[in-house]
């Protein structure tokens, strides 16, 4: 006689449990005070009620439970959220279970309200209540309660529908809807949940090549000196009040000579041309030095202390490749790719040319390689590095990342790690979801206001889990069309759009000077900083405006929990395309003050011509209802309107390009 065969599903099917990235493969992400929205589909043969349970284990083993509610009836949807208040991995499961006092509770009041004999559906009541006030932990005073319900039900006295009625009292329901009895309960798989620092989701950084600060032509001499790390550390105060809270330093390490880029790229470098610190190695050293123009260890170390001082964390570029001078290449020939002829092979981005440098090749000794860039990790990390921003992640193996981002997380969980991967989707994806904090997007290339709606919708979506978006509106290589040839109005639209549609931002410096001259025929900066020191005239931003927008923006992020969440966000349709409206909404329960919020946020595309538009605006977004007026305040005006499910903006150039309009919820 054969077997029975295993069932695949519980005796309540729990299926879809969310969020989850393939099954629990890989954690679903999160920050301490974040709210974690938990879903899961559940459902029963008949007409029994069911019920769920949310049950969370912190990293310390301690276990919370909590009710999830039915969302959507029709679709056997269940929901409930958790708030993680520590930093490490969690896991999370569901247990669904059949609920017999509901079920019941159902039954008679439906056969009341029908005038029918309902004798028997009250002996049925006393039965379930007595299994209820029997349950195994259940509080004494709580088990009184039942069993004075259980009396009213036997109480022929009374008439039945007093007898029903005593039984289903506030006290009663509130006290089975805290301690439900739970029967037949079945237990999906556990899915892991990884807790970060809050600075891993909501950051505002700020590039800087720290070469370029209080760089200088020496008449004299007839030649450039070099900014360095004391000369940098001066605009480390004006960093910190425009907002920003990430510091980030492009490489530092000593440049190599061989095939030196010139000014713009140029193959031919002139004696003062300082090259590409992306170009990284010298005989004074390789990606754990210090280019001997900025300082020294003990100079970076004080440019660490002063950042902190002024509220700020330094971020550094990691960039793994070399120069044909770096100590490696002598030393580890095997680290790195040979052609035919015995040549090792340059680095190519067809038609694109990197003569510099010498990508890594993980093949040969993945072991030595690895130890050796894990140490250099270690290098700044004990420097007081707490973030770093990964170049072209995309072109080293994932098998490397993971095991490299698990190793770092699992001594220094505070480390960030930012992905610049602008390539196929499914790969940026992919380096989110096994361990970057971050990611750079496709947010620099969204032109329209359409294209940025649908952009902005699907980032707030499903991969909000686990890939968090970082917004650049320009980089020392991006400079796209748009941004070339809108000046000070589109520079201003793009901030906004930045700041307010992501939790994670960043501008790279010299983006309050609404620097915008393109190379011809390439989309980045023509004098590029990457090939030739930059000084700039600080004093100048104070009359464009821009540094003061920058200030006003993440001020108002830091005020508005709304804008430190991905999820929350609508956008809203209006009459013309040249105007994006969205909105940013946290509840009460979610928000880690305790109070709603919500900001709405109008943008115009067009820095040239005023545009106006009506907005139809959904209140339900945002926690309001339908036909009531309600207050908002711009951030950037000071100016307060009235709106509603439709209201009017006008944006330009020459009075404003958007609103950032915080809504007075209460």
């Amino acid at each position: 006689m054969s077997s029975a065969p295993r069932p695949s599903v519980g005796r309540i099917p729990v299926l879809g449990v969310g969020p989850s990235l393939e099954e629990g493969r890989w954690p679903a992400k999160a920050v301490v005070g974040e709210a974690v929205p938990v879903w899961a589909t559940i459902m029963r043969e008949g007409h029994d009620a069911v019920g769920a349970t949310l049950v969370v284990t912190a990293p310390d083993g301690t276990t919370t439970s909590k009710p999830m509610p039915c969302q959507d009836f029709g679709m056997s949807l269940y929901r409930a959220s958790t708030i993680p208040s520590t930093t490490g991995d969690y896991v999370f499961a569901v247990e669904a279970w059949s609920d017999p006092v509901t079920t019941w509770r159902t039954v008679a009041e439906v056969k009341l309200h029908a005038g029918q004999d309902i004798q028997l559906v009250l002996a049925e009541g006393v039965a379930v209540l007595e299994r209820a006030a029997e349950q195994p932990g259940r509080a004494a005073a709580d088990a009184r309660l039942l069993y004075g319900a259980i009396a009213a039900l036997r109480d022929t006295r009374l008439d039945p529908e007093a007898r029903v009625a005593a039984a289903m009292s506030p006290k009663v329901r509130a006290l089975l809807e805290r301690a439900p009895l739970r029967e037949w309960v079945t237990r999906s798989a556990q899915y892991p949940l990884r807790v970060d620092r809050e600075r891993a989701l909501v950051s505002a950084w700020y590039e800087m090549f720290p070469r370029s600060e209080g760089a200088r032509y020496d008449a004299a001499t007839k030649a450039w000196v070099s900014g360095t790390f004391a000369t940098a550390a001066r605009r480390l105060p004006a960093i910190a009040r425009m907002g920003f809270d990430i510091v980030y330093l492009t490489p530092i390490h000593p440049i190599g000579t061989t095939f030196r880029k010139g000014r713009n790229n140029s193959l031919d470098a002139g004696p003062d041309d300082p090259g590409s610190p992306y170009a990284i190695g010298s005989p004074d050293g390789g990606h754990d030095a210090i280019h001997p123009q900025l300082g020294t260890l003990a100079d970076f170390l004080a440019f660490v202390a002063k950042a902190k001082k002024s509220g700020l964390e330094v971020g550094l570029d990691f960039a793994l490749q070399c120069s044909p001078d770096h100590p490696w290449v002598t030393e580890h020939p095997e680290w790195f790719g040979v052609r035919a002829d015995g040549s090792i092979a340059y680095a190519e981005n067809p038609p694109k040319k990197y003569q510099d440098i010498y990508p890594l090749s993980f093949d040969r000794d993945p072991e030595g390689l690895y130890l050796a860039i894990r140490e250099v990790l270690e290098v700044w990390i004990r420097a007081g590095v707490t973030a770093f921003r990964v170049d072209n992640p995309h072109t080293k193996p994932l098998t490397f990342w993971e095991r490299l981002l698990a190793d770092v997380r699992a001594s220094h969980p505070e480390i960030i790690f930012l992905s610049e991967a602008f390539t196929l989707p499914p790969m940026m994806h992919m380096l989110a979801k096994i361990g970057f904090h971050q990611s750079y997007t496709y947010f620099t290339w969204r032109p329209t206001a359409t294209e940025m709606g649908d952009y902005l919708t699907e980032l707030a979506g499903a991969s909000s889990y686990y890939m968090r978006p970082s917004f650049w509106p320009t980089t020392h290589d991006i400079l796209t069309p748009d941004m070339q040839s809108g000046g000070a109005p589109i520079f201003a639209a793009r901030a906004v759009i930045a700041a307010t549609g992501s939790p994670s931002w960043g501008i790279y410096s010299g983006y309050e000077l609404v620097e915008n001259v393109a190379r011809p025929g390439v989309e980045e900066q023509i004098d590029n900083e990457k090939y030739e020191y930059k000084p700039r005239e600080w004093a100048r931003a104070r009359r464009l405006g821009i540094a003061q927008l920058l200030t006003t923006l993440n001020e108002t992020r830091r005020a508005h929990p709304s804008l430190q969440r991905m999820r929350g966000l609508t956008v809203h349709p209006t009459d013309n395309p040249a105007i994006l409206c969205f909105s940013r909404h946290v509840s009460a329960q979610e928000s880690p003050t305790g109070f709603a919020d919500a900001v709405i946020v109008a943008v115009s595309f067009d820095p040239f011509h005023e545009q106006a538009t009506t907005v139809t605006f959904d209140p339900a977004a945002i926690g309001l209802t339908s036909g009531h007026p309600f207050a908002v305040e711009d951030a950037l005006t000071g100016q307060t309107y009235e709106w509603g499910d439709t209201f009017y903006v006008k944006l330009g150039p020459r009075t404003s390009m958007a609103h950032v309009a915080a809504v007075r919820l209460a």
